[in-house]
């Protein structure tokens, strides 16, 4: 897999579907995509836990105090979304390690090259993500 990874790392490569699906190169390459994403929002993270610390003025004007007390909410709103993600990711590549990734988990039938370029997390294929809103919206609109 060390060919792979120094394949899969050059900055021009990109899986084609007319490769075999999940070779080693495009799961190195997910590999690596899914562990800089996770990387990327571990650090915005820290930065964000910095800003939240070295942020403990007191403002006189309520507005001021309003306004400080909405963007740190949203930025722990954000935070708490990217944890969720950060679990994602780490099941992405749980599943690279047991050989499943890139498979539908409802059909077994790949999900295909462009959509986990789009979506690396993807645990769907395009029809059965497409099926599986198409039940949640009419769950929700009865």
């Amino acid at each position: 897999m060390k060919t792979a990874a120094v394949l899969a790392d050059s900055p021009q490569y990109r899986p084609a579907e007319d490769e075999e699906f999940m070779n080693e190169r495009q799961l190195e390459y997910f590999k690596q995509k899914l562990l800089k994403w996770k990387e990327d929002i571990l650090r915005e993270s820290r930065e964000t836990l910095s800003h939240l610390q070295t942020e403990t003025e007191n403002h006189a004007d309520v507005a001021d105090r309003a306004s400080s007390e909405t963007d740190r909410a949203l930025e722990l709103r954000t935070r708490d979304r990217q944890r969720k993600l950060i679990s994602k990711i780490d099941e992405a590549l749980r599943r690279i390690e047991d050989g499943s990734y890139g498979y539908c988990e409802e059909t077994g039938e790949p999900i295909g090259v462009s959509r986990l370029e789009a979506r690396p997390i993807a645990t769907l294929s395009l029809e059965a993500q497409e099926r599986h809103e198409r039940r949640e919206r009419v769950h929700r609109d009865e």
